[in-house]
């Protein structure tokens, strides 16, 4: 299953090894320019690597960025590339609304769908025709958590004019849920303190605004009148159990496990929508949650980063959880330090630092610890 990186990258090493893909595709540093507005004077030029880049991702590539010479934090002209991140978008509302259509297993389907005609359109078109509804539902539920979770980044890097990419979304419509996420790239090393929290934070509190109400939709409306059917069981996070305890309280997830049969679109959207939530508030280097406790202890966050790593190889281990072993890999390469901001003085003030602690709680209600299970 795919994790969801929100993330500054702090070695240019690990970006190498992550993918093909470089910042420059989707952000223009060319048509960078800035203003000596930190007290340095204009011959007072420095070069330095642009370490802070952030990309949101489920198991997206990584964006690389190239060194940049500047004389402040604060660019005058920012150029994004659209194309390539329209064509992306595109592409993920049909790979998700492939697997609602499959009933989130697009690999089965098409293994069935081979060995019955030979790959004919006709018995996909019926498929189309007959579960259009729930792929419809689906991509538009899934599109729209990552969607307001992209933006919540993004939004607030225009606030504090620091240079960022558009979204991207990274379709794969073979895996359940038919993306790899979405990422978007950014110069963190411009944000101070305060701006690298807020960034962090805003993506996926804007998230949640769309996931949980879809997760009520979906509890709501949950039919598990029949017996479940098929192989496969999705694990439920904490939040989703009290929701459906207060909600539903005639449903009896087996020991917190649904059946894939007995889904709807509205849930597994929702379900899906914690996950990218829980994950990226995990308190690890370049996610949403590393951001968020670097902000919060300084550089004391790379010990809490490096224990949690140490804890998830651990939990894998004793519970055989092939689910996660990904996940972990793409963090390791990644690393477990969060690198400086522009400022780490910049006080957070008791509101956000009252908040943050209480945001680092997300992951034990909206992270499933198993996932899926095969039966």
């Amino acid at each position: 299953m795919p994790s969801h990186l929100s993330n500054s990258i702090s070695n240019s090493r690990s970006l190498e090894r992550l993918g093909p893909f470089v910042f420059a595709s989707f952000f223009s540093q060319a048509d960078e320019s800035a203003n000596a507005d930190d007290g340095s004077s204009p011959q007072e030029v420095e070069t330095r690597p642009s370490t802070g880049q952030h990309f949101d991702s489920t198991i997206g590539d990584a964006l690389r960025t190239s060194p940049v010479t500047s004389t402040s934090p604060t660019p005058h002209r920012i150029k994004r590339r659209t194309v390539l991140p329209l064509i992306l978008f595109f592409a993920t509302c049909l790979s998700t609304f492939w697997v609602g259509v499959t009933h989130w297993q697009p690999v089965l389907t098409l293994e069935s769908l081979a060995t019955a005609g030979g790959m004919d359109l006709v018995p996909i078109r019926r498929l189309i025709l007959s579960y259009g509804e729930q792929g419809v539902i689906y991509m538009a539920c899934v599109m729209a958590i990552l969607l307001c979770h992209e933006l919540g980044h993004f939004f607030v890097t225009l606030l504090y004019r620091v240079p960022a990419s558009f979204p991207i979304f990274l379709p794969f419509p073979f895996n359940p849920i038919g993306t790899f996420g979405a990422v978007i790239g950014m110069h963190g090393m411009q944000a101070d303190r305060r701006q690298i929290y807020d960034i962090g934070l805003a993506g996926p509190l804007a998230g949640l605004v769309i996931a949980v109400p879809v997760m009520v939709m979906g509890i709501l409306t949950l039919d598990v009148s029949t017996p479940g059917s098929g192989d496969i069981q999705i694990n439920c996070p904490l939040g989703t159990l009290w929701l459906i305890q207060w909600l539903r309280p005639d449903i009896d997830p087996q020991n917190g496990y649904l059946w894939l049969s007995h889904l709807n679109p509205y849930f597994v959207a929702g379900w899906v929508g914690f996950l990218i939530t829980g994950l990226n508030m995990m308190p690890i280097s370049q996610l949403d949650g590393g951001h968020v406790i670097y902000s919060l202890i300084g550089k004391k966050a790379h010990w809490v980063a490096r224990i949690t790593i140490v804890t998830a190889i651990a939990f894998m281990v004793y519970y055989l959880a092939p689910s996660l072993v990904l996940m972990t890999i793409l963090l390791l390469l990644v690393g477990t330090d969060h690198p400086p901001t522009r400022n780490d003085r910049v006080p957070l003030g008791g509101f956000r630092i009252a908040l943050g602690w209480l945001s680092l709680s997300i992951p034990f209600f909206c992270f499933p610890p198993f996932i899926l299970r095969m039966i």
